[in-house]
């Protein structure tokens, strides 16, 4: 039996769930179609959860922003908290890259957000650094972390309770317009509608390929890594060595660390890569070596996919010459942190023809067809 919607959502992480229930908040006939059997179950579960405002393009300083407003105050319109505690960003800027990073605390002092210049030894008031090398730090004080399988399903309840219908175990099979409408083969029979929003997240590139198109998304695993109990870990904000990539933060009475490997192959590459450790902590050891001290607590270290594209920002909006399609696909590792704006936006996009609460025009697929890549700076 053929269902009929107004819009089709794939993918039920915490960017589709605000999708959702933006486009049912305006009053639209939305399906979400999840290929696993429970919502809000990969990228959305296995986040650091960290969400900033510290980003060098104004675009998405903008985006993490209004996210980060409605995180605060989600509990008045949602009846449950986001789980938003503002422990801060500390971002370590080493000598010589003090040119960009000055570029990038203008941009976001000029659009109003909550940031800090700090010399080192201010800096080190926040975190147990060494400074050697250290020019400067920034500091968010409104940065810091949700809890975004609750923030995803309490967007998925709100969108049910104005009309949405929720589809676990229904991937998308493939997908082809006819007429009017969108129609997508699942195992669960074909669904209509004509727009479809491809939230896929890891797995966009390849929901867009059975659609008939391509689109510039690829799954790179990457890996948390966690320590046993240690003293350092109170208080301790979200700190970044932008000269290493190197990060940690306090996640209760334990360190919770990471860093991107630059050398992992793209593909659902699955399980923790344990010979990544040691990379990992070489390069934190020297800015941190209190870490020295710290026992690695390996059931409570996880791996996740990044959802990247090339120039690791998201690709947002209508898909040019795929009529009725939307992107939603591509955060690169920002879904969390801005996952509330864009919902807002895209339901504006679908429903109003074009995003107008914030300007998403940097972030669509053109800008790789113009080579406008978007120079995004502060990629953790």
């Amino acid at each position: 039996m053929e269902r009929s919607y107004d819009a089709l959502i794939i993918g039920a992480g915490i960017v589709g769930a605000a999708v959702a229930y933006r486009l049912a908040e305006r009053g639209l006939r939305v399906a979400v179609l999840e290929a696993a059997s429970v919502p809000a179950a990969q990228a959305t579960a296995k986040s650091a959860a960290g969400v900033r405002v510290q980003f060098s393009e104004a675009v998405n300083v903008r985006l993490s922003w209004a996210s980060i407003q409605e995180y605060r105050t989600f509990e008045e319109v949602f009846g449950v908290s986001s789980g938003y505690r503002p422990i801060g960003y500390l971002f370590l800027v080493p000598e010589g890259a003090e040119a960009a990073y000055e570029r990038a605390f203008a941009t976001q002092k000029s659009l109003g957000v909550p940031v800090e210049r700090l010399t080192p030894g201010e800096a080190k008031k926040l975190a147990d650094f060494d400074p050697d090398g250290v020019a400067f730090a920034t500091w968010g004080p409104a940065d810091g972390v949700i809890d975004p399988h609750l923030v995803a399903h309490a967007y998925l309840k709100a969108a049910r309770g104005r009309g949405a219908e929720l589809f676990t175990e229904t991937p998308l099979l493939r997908a082809g317009r006819r007429g009017e409408a969108w129609r997508v083969e699942t195992p669960a029979g074909p669904f209509t509608a004509p727009v479809v929003v491809n939230a896929a997240g890891a797995w966009a590139g390849e929901v867009a390929r059975r659609a008939g198109f391509e689109l510039p998304v690829e799954p790179v695993r990457r890996m948390v890594f966690m320590t046993g109990p240690m003293p350092e870990a109170r208080g301790l904000p979200l700190t970044v060595d932008v000269a290493t990539g190197f990060y940690l933060r306090g996640e209760g009475e334990r360190v919770l660390f990471g860093r991107s490997n630059p050398d992992e192959p793209p593909g659902f590459r699955e399980g923790m890569d344990w010979g990544w450790l040691e990379p990992t902590l070489e390069a934190g050891l020297d800015r941190f070596p209190w870490l020295e001290r710290a026992g690695l607590d390996q059931r409570a270290s996880w791996w996740g996919y990044y959802a990247v594209t090339p120039d690791h920002n998201p690709i947002l909006g209508w898909m040019p010459g795929v009529e009725g399609w939307v992107n939603a696909a591509g955060f690169s590792g920002h879904g969390v942190q801005q996952a509330a704006a864009v919902g807002r936006a895209l339901a504006e996009e679908v429903v109003d023809g074009r995003a107008h609460s914030i300007g998403i025009d940097p972030l669509r697929y053109e800008r790789f067809e113009r080579g406008k890549i978007v120079q995004e700076k502060n990629i953790v």
